[in-house]
């Protein structure tokens, strides 16, 4: 198994056939419910939990490589190191009285936008539904330490989580019934995987979707979402409306300005016409600077002229400031870093 979080109740009770039944559920609520590690679940004897502590299966997916705190202790990025040797980031975002993470659904991505850290390190594997879920739950536990409580998941991490869709709503499923987060606070975000939102569309659970748009019309896009050639902008639009016209879900749209390249007056009349028939919100977000790729975010005045005369087209957007650009929190980076230093980053610990 990569993770202990892949198992589920019928393995438990086959493990534990010798012992009281409610074990299980204790185990089960420990790891769940109550976000702990099996060491730390005190509802067990000490001798049981050491004797599980051996139990090869039952050994976490993640090893903590890397962390870095940035924002003033607000914005915590982890570098995970896989079974396997690959690596995964997550992102924790600690506001008041809430928190967000971002987490990862795929090593490495073959959606090849060459704007994204993570694209411009190629695919390398998807994650199974326990590396997701340990995510969430190390999130948990470290926002439950600085006296803050996970609220929001979003799936906008390494990979695309519509091109992994079992394992995403395996995961998804459980964060839901089993974790007790409401599905309108899990957020799934797509550069436009159409048979993926079609899926999405027959789900019966009210998890958000949010488009990465980032150019309206099929040439600009292209250019920076190779993707685009496979699902054109037309086929994107026609699958999101079934989407709001069935869920009656509101779809989110993200636009990362990047200077020169989709900030103008026409790309923003584009972007209208395409989040008008959608009711679609925008929310509009300064490129995150990325080593191999020279174009840099537009600067704070040509944001607020977009967002400006988005709101005049009728458009409502939103600008999203940046978060641990400091620490490179962008998709991808903390890994490059991490590969191109040979070595490991100095975990700069919060335990």
């Amino acid at each position: 198994m990569a993770s202990l979080y892949d198992l589920d109740r019928q393995y438990f009770s086959q493990l534990l056939k010798d012992h009281p039944t409610y074990r299980v559920e204790q185990i089960w609520k420990g790891l769940y419910n109550q976000g702990l590690q099996l060491q730390d679940i005190t509802d067990l004897p000490k001798t049981f939990r050491q004797e599980l502590a051996l139990v090869e299966d039952l050994q976490p997916g993640l090893a903590l490589l890397a962390e870095k705190i940035g924002d003033k202790g607000k914005t915590i990025k982890w570098l995970w190191g896989l079974k396997d040797h690959r690596q995964i980031e997550t992102v924790l975002m600690l506001y008041p009285k809430r928190a967000t993470v971002c987490i990862s659904s795929q090593a490495g991505c073959a959606m090849g936008c060459t704007f994204c850290a993570t694209g411009q390190g190629g695919f390398e594997r998807q994650l199974t539904k326990g590396e997701i879920l340990e995510q969430v739950i190390y999130a948990i536990r470290t926002a439950k330490q600085l006296n803050s409580k996970l609220t929001n998941i979003v799936f906008m991490g390494m990979g695309e989580p519509l091109a992994n869709y079992a394992s995403v709503w395996k995961a998804i499923r459980i964060i839901n019934q089993e974790i007790g987060l409401a599905a309108r606070h899990i957020t799934v975000s797509t550069v436009g995987i159409v048979p993926g939102i079609r899926k999405m569309t027959q789900e019966n659970l009210q998890v958000n979707l949010a488009l990465s748009l980032h150019c309206a019309n099929n040439e600009s896009r292209n250019k920076i979402i190779p993707i685009g050639l496979r699902y054109p902008i037309e086929d994107i639009f026609n699958a999101l409306l079934e989407y709001v016209q069935k869920t009656h879900r509101r779809v989110s749209i993200e636009w990362a300005l990047m200077d020169n390249i989709n900030d103008s007056y026409k790309d923003a009349s584009e972007l209208a016409d395409f989040a008008n028939p959608l009711d679609a919100h925008v929310n509009l977000i300064p490129l995150n600077p990325t080593p191999n790729w020279p174009t840099r975010g537009s600067n704070t005045h040509k944001v607020k002229q977009f967002q400006s005369f988005l709101s005049s087209l009728g458009v409502n957007a939103t600008i999203r400031h940046n978060r641990g650009t400091d620490i490179s929190a962008a998709c991808g980076q903390l890994a490059a870093e991490n590969t191109s230093s040979k070595g490991l980053i100095k975990i700069q610990s919060l335990k």
